[in-house]
């Protein structure tokens, strides 16, 4: 694990946010590849899955309002950053039934598959970010559904379409 300070940065625009940037020699130890996944621990409170990103100027690592606020920090403020190699496959947990649907539609399962990593983690987290059982597999019906209607084309309106349509399905 790679321990720093940094300070919470905003670049002001409406692609990226707020930051912490990285020191370069940091950023490049923990770069295996084109695998830029790592685990990033903030003032020793929060701990989230991110990717280390480059300006033209510096690394760095996005961090949302959420992961903010249970931090406790505000731009300008400095806090102690450590990050680890993410060796998860998709850097998020695979949700049990958005598994065992794949596991059990070979269609479907070779639709998700076909996806760019980042498509396919975007799904899981998707899935996973929901508490309920009942609704992790409503979402993963939908997206299993989805992919097989669109020929494995992921369309994110579409998708959350079907995924309103199985939320009012009853299937008690």
């Amino acid at each position: 694990m790679q321990q720093f300070q940094s300070t919470l940065e905003n670049f002001n625009t409406k692609l990226w946010q707020y930051h912490v940037p990285v020191p370069d020699e940091i950023a490049e130890s923990l770069i295996e590849g084109d695998n830029k996944r790592v685990i990033c621990h903030l003032a020793q409170k929060v701990k989230f899955p991110a990717a280390l990103m480059k300006t033209k100027e510096y690394w760095f690592v996005l961090v949302n309002k959420g992961n903010r606020e249970k931090a406790g920090i505000e731009e300008g403020q400095k806090v102690e950053v450590a990050l680890e190699k993410d060796h998860s496959e998709y850097g998020h947990e695979m949700p049990e039934e958005l598994q065992v649907l794949l596991d059990q539609d070979e269609k479907g399962s070779a639709h998700f598959f076909a996806l760019t990593k980042g498509k396919q983690r975007a799904l899981i987290y998707l899935v996973g970010k929901v508490k309920n059982s009942n609704s992790r597999l409503n979402k993963s019906l939908a997206i299993i559904e989805h992919l097989k209607e669109a020929q494995g084309k992921l369309d994110f309106r579409k998708l959350n379409e079907k995924i309103k349509y199985f939320n009012n399905l009853n299937f008690g």
